[in-house]
């Protein structure tokens, strides 16, 4: 786990920008404390900080050169099979040039790009993003891993193209930082910017399973290597029984294949389904694993300590609980808001950061079970979703008391309010498409809320066509009434904009290396081959997936809420953080004076903060806090 950054003059009067490739490396240095190094050739700058997490002698250091000067490589992840690819594809290879006993996965990779160019993409199985020279013939190869789960952004012009890691590395490179208000509106409306766009104009991520490939001339080719798709013509491959027990196999082999470390190694565990599945099964391949959660002392609500405890007790794990008051996760906003190269307002960063940060003076490396949502179906908003499909009298009941719904007081911050809240979505989206009905869950606000919310002036710099189009690109999987068609929409929006994005700044701000086994390329393909009544049902959710490990866990987390990785924003913003909003990042005199948002709007949601139902204005204040936080250090600055 590593950062990268390079930079390629394609014009002469742009050669002189390679001296930066040191700060913008430097840039990187929290997602690669242990190292950091780099190349210059006539046209082209490399970059890398290290995280050493497989073989971490100088052997493995980057930038990376063949044996003969002509190839070098940065590259940021894990190649978990590279000891069978070595072995299956480059044993000529290693005879030829008198080398074995490969132990850095980087070399491997370097190797088979030079022997088989971008047809070995799809042999791996891993998460990564590189960038590969070939100085003889002046082309630059990026590619990125099939789900997104390592960025990579890059900015093209006439004269230079740059990428790296994360924005801040690639401002050093001098891009211009002109803010899209197309974007700005997307992201008002989801709290996270939707991929491949970013906020500021010029500047794109690489798609997942697409790799690119540029020369003198510019970019020469953008390509997928693969494509997620549902396989709806295996639906009857397998038995409910049968999908069970190839789920079992499945992510048993891939927690396994996620264990191999040089460096000390444990797992995230809250108590919920995922986690737990993980640790059940990364506790057949150690005699003492070690585990870690966050709980909440001062918000039983929130806290689901108690389950991760019996999971731990069942497994023997060494288990550790970061028990952590309203001032401890306080004391960490600002980190976060510090560490963001862009707006990001997602509140689960917050704990995410929290849990990294205590976890990191652990272990170098975390399984996680991001994605276990996405794949298998696991959000209430999927048993929503099936509850209006069904048709039946208590829908028409819940759809007809929207009047009532909306006259009650609603907010997620109790069990009753945040019922009413529930109820309320749920009656608003039992009127939509089943598209629209998505977007609107997905979202925060309407794109009319966000148009109120944007000042006229930054209102016509937003590109209405541009926004409808891309908003039906990202629905564009939505074709029947298969209900995997609301997964496949999830993985390609929600996992890789939103909570890929959060693990990755979070746990790369504390020199973290995250592992995802649910994010395995052959437990997903296999995820969606299934029927999505084997995912779930009326009374179920991630079904095939609970009744897999039902053997295997504590009866206790079975059948108990959701609450997600959530934090108490809205008591925060009434009382702690009330002086950042109304004093500093929303104050009247400074929005107007920045002339991006409406004042009146601003202000209207401030006030709702403090009303009987301030509904999810909380969201939105953090949305626009993250935002002008950003704005004010890369603007104002």
């Amino acid at each position: 786990m590593c950062g990268i950054t390079g930079f390629y003059a394609l014009r002469e009067n742009a050669i002189t920008n390679l001296t930066k490739i040191e700060q913008s490396t430097n840039k990187l240095l929290l997602r690669g404390p242990d190292n950091g190094r780099i190349t210059k050739t006539n046209k082209i700058a490399l970059g890398h900080r290290r995280l050493s997490i497989i073989d971490t002698t100088d052997h493995a250091a980057q930038p990376m050169y063949d044996h003969t000067g002509r190839y070098v490589i940065v590259f940021n992840g894990e190649i978990f099979n590279f000891k069978e690819l070595s072995k299956q594809y480059l044993q000529a290879t290693w005879q030829s040039i008198g080398r074995n006993n490969i132990s850095s996965d980087t070399e491997v990779l370097l190797y088979l790009l030079i022997r088989y160019g971008t047809a070995c993409l799809p042999w791996l199985s891993g998460f990564f993003a590189f960038a590969l020279y070939d100085i003889k013939e002046d082309t630059l190869l990026l590619a990125r891993d099939r789900f997104g789960k390592k960025p990579l952004l890059y900015y093209s012009c006439d004269d230079y193209f740059a990428f790296a890691s994360e924005m801040k590395a690639l401002l050093e490179w001098g891009i211009p930082k002109k803010l899209d208000y197309t974007v700005l509106h997307q992201y008002l409306q989801l709290n996270y910017i939707p991929q491949p766009q970013s906020m500021l104009k010029g500047v794109a991520r690489l798609k997942p399973a697409h790799y690119m490939t540029i020369d003198a001339g510019g970019l020469k080719e953008y390509e997928a290597y693969y494509k997620l798709e549902i396989k709806s013509a295996a639906y009857q491959n397998y038995t409910y029984e049968g999908a069970k027990e190839e789920l079992v196999k499945l992510m048993d082999a891939s927690v396994q294949e996620r264990m191999i470390a040089d460096v000390p190694l444990g797992a995230f565990l809250s108590g919920g389904i995922d986690s737990s599945v993980i640790v059940a099964l990364a506790s057949r391949h150690t005699s003492k694993l070690n585990t870690y959660s966050v709980g909440y002392k001062d918000n039983a609500f929130f806290d689901e300590t108690q389950y991760a405890r019996l999971v731990a007790k069942q497994y023997n794990t060494n288990h550790t609980v970061f028990a952590l008051s309203n001032n401890d996760f306080l004391e960490h906003v600002y980190h976060v808001l510090d560490y963001l190269d862009e707006p990001f307002a997602d509140s689960s960063a917050i704990p995410e950061y929290i849990l990294s940060y205590y976890t990191r003076k652990h272990v170098t490396v975390a399984l996680s079970g991001d994605g276990g949502d996405e794949v298998f179906s696991g959000y209430n908003k999927h048993a929503a979703e099936l509850k209006i499909r069904q048709k039946s009298f208590v829908n028409t009941l819940v759809k007809a008391a929207l009047p009532l719904w909306k006259a009650l007081p609603r907010s997620r911050n109790n069990k009753f309010t945040n019922l009413f809240r529930q109820l309320h979505r749920f009656a608003e989206g039992a009127k939509l498409s089943a598209k629209d009905r998505y977007w609107r869950w997905a979202s925060f606000n309407t794109a009319q809320q966000v148009n109120k919310l944007l000042s006229p002036a930054a209102l016509q710099q937003v590109d209405i066509p541009l926004l409808q189009n891309e908003k039906e690109s990202l629905l564009s999987n939505f074709k029947s009434d298969d209900f995997n068609e609301v997964l496949l929409t999830d993985m390609n929006l929600v996992l890789l904009s939103d909570m890929l994005v959060k693990v990755d700044m979070m746990s790369m701000a504390n020199s973290l290396e995250i592992r995802s086994p649910f994010l395995d390329y052959k437990v997903v393909d296999f995820a969606f081959s299934l029927p999505a009544a084997y995912k779930i049902d009326s009374s179920l959710k991630k079904k095939v997936l609970q009744d897999a490990f039902r053997p295997l866990l504590p009866p206790e987390i079975y059948n108990r809420p959701k609450h997600g990785f959530e934090i108490p924003l809205l008591d925060w913003f009434r009382k702690e953080l009330w002086g950042l909003i109304n004093d500093d990042l929303l104050k009247k005199s400074f929005v107007e004076e920045q002339g991006i948002f409406d004042v009146n709007e601003v202000e209207r949601l401030k006030n709702k903060l403090h009303s009987n139902s301030p509904e999810d204005s909380h969201a939105t204040i953090w949305a626009l806090i993250v935002f002008q936080y950003w704005w004010k250090k890369y603007y104002t600055s």
